[in-house]
């Protein structure tokens, strides 16, 4: 069998060109639209799918040098940091603080889960964390950080199974949400109680990029990046960190300092640079996927994800509609909290837009839910997954 050797700068383009095939197929395939499927996951699994068959008939393995997939997913975890404004969790009031606090609540339970039923199998409980928050709450991002962690820490296959298992929620994320909502609103016959605006007005308006400030966005990436890489050389002395974390603490200092001076930073344009960087870091990281391992974990590996969809069935139905004061609200938040609770924030306002089209507006609703997945989960997620590796180590 022939094996093909791709240097960083090869391996990056084959990455872009899974991207860019992934964005075609994306803006030509309804149901992916409707499922909100990244567009790096669907040219990857083909480029994937491909690759396996190819090795599996012993004609070519292609190889490649992924040095620079840590760069992208460190620009991109750096610009989640710099979205970690505390002064808008205080603008998000107390409902925003108890949303955060439904999503911790899950990240444990996830994860409790995954590690016991990867126990249960007789595999490393820490390849269960790979099911649990990683790939649900986190996403791709976090599946494409956190897999490699794991291998690193010597956890066999855990970076095909976290990102097959984030490609698996945003899917279930989407499915469940808003069933659980329109349910509750015909039960309790719960209506909007918003009037005038609709529910794009409640959503905030995207601001116009400005490229004096994309360089000025790059730099502050750059300079969090650099200083990160100090933070995270103290803090692995302690624990096993990711080796983002500190580029993201960086980032969020950076940002607080400069909302308690009352200073602008762009963040429109850091976070369009960390969306980027996430899009060609999840290229890179599904080329390097071997869906060949997956054959030995077929069984344990869907036990484990209906576990996950059940639990957030469960939770999201008895649980968070419950603790959110049952309202009409409360029913779009607990749609949302099914999207990013088990796939992206974009699966949360997708929910939430289905249940509000046919309903009436949710103001509180779409200010809460983004505010939450998009700024301060990650951190939270992080945070808690640290201690469940070290924990199971």
């Amino acid at each position: 069998m022939k094996i093909i050797e791709l240097d960083l700068y090869q391996a990056t383009a084959v990455a872009a060109l899974v991207l860019l095939l992934g964005r075609v197929l994306v803006s030509k395939i309804a149901i992916l639209r409707k499922y909100c499927i990244p567009a790096p996951v669907v040219g990857g699994f083909i480029y994937a799918i491909l690759h396996t068959i190819l090795r599996g008939m012993g004609i070519l393995e292609i190889q490649g040098d992924m040095t620079l997939q840590s760069v992208f997913m460190t620009a991109f975890f750096c610009s989640v940091g710099f979205t970690a404004s505390f002064r808008m969790l205080k603008k998000g009031g107390v409902q925003t603080v108890i949303f955060l606090g439904l999503a911790a609540a899950m990240v444990v339970l996830q994860n409790v889960l995954g590690a016991g039923l990867a126990g249960v199998f007789g595999l490393d409980p820490r390849l269960g964390l790979a099911t649990g928050s990683i790939p649900m709450v986190g996403g791709h991002g976090t599946a494409g950080s956190f897999g490699p962690l794991l291998e690193g820490l010597g956890v066999a296959n855990a970076n095909v199974v976290a990102i097959a298992s984030a490609t698996y929620g945003l899917v279930a994320g989407c499915v469940i949400g808003g069933p659980i909502a329109s349910s509750k609103i015909r039960k309790f016959k719960l209506g909007s109680a918003a009037s005038g605006s609709s529910t794009e007005e409640a959503a905030e308006e995207e601001a116009k990029l400005s490229s004096p400030l994309i360089l000025d966005g790059l730099l502050y990436l750059i300079i969090a990046i650099g200083f990160g890489t100090l933070v995270s050389a103290v803090l692995g002395k302690f624990m096993t960190f990711p080796s983002y974390i500190g580029a993201m603490l960086v980032g969020a200092i950076i940002r607080n300092v400069a909302d308690m001076q009352g200073k602008e930073i762009p963040m429109e344009e850091i976070s369009s640079l960390g969306g980027a960087a996430l899009s060609v870091f999840l290229g890179m990281a599904m080329i390097g996927m071997k869906l060949w391992q997956l054959a030995e974990l077929a069984v344990p590996l869907v036990v484990m994800l209906l576990a996950q969809t059940i639990l957030m069935f469960v939770y999201a139905n008895f649980v968070v509609f419950n603790v959110l004061g049952k309202s009409y609200d409360a029913a779009v938040m607990t749609s949302g909290f099914c999207g990013f609770g088990m796939g992206a924030t974009p699966n949360a306002m997708a929910n939430m837009q289905a249940i509000t089209s046919q309903h009436g507006p949710a103001p509180t609703a779409y200010m809460v839910v983004p505010l939450v997945g998009s700024l301060f989960i990650d951190f939270v997620n992080a945070s808690i997954l640290t201690g469940f590796i070290n924990f199971l180590g």
